[in-house]
């Protein structure tokens, strides 16, 4: 999954969070579209952080 294919606030969120943007580069393709997927649902900046932060949170 290439950057460009990422919804726009997802993709903002991932930019101001390296730890959560590197393991989002390390899922596996499948892991990506799933958690992408997940971004359709968020309705607030706010929301859309939380959603990125689980990424290094658990």
């Amino acid at each position: 999954m290439d950057t460009r294919d990422l919804p726009l606030g997802f993709g903002m969120a991932l930019a101001q969070n390296e730890p959560a943007m590197k393991k989002f580069e390390s899922l596996s393709e499948n892991e990506k579209m799933s958690f992408v997927e997940k971004t359709h649902s968020v309705n607030s900046k706010s929301e859309m952080q939380s959603l990125v932060e689980s990424l290094v949170s658990g």
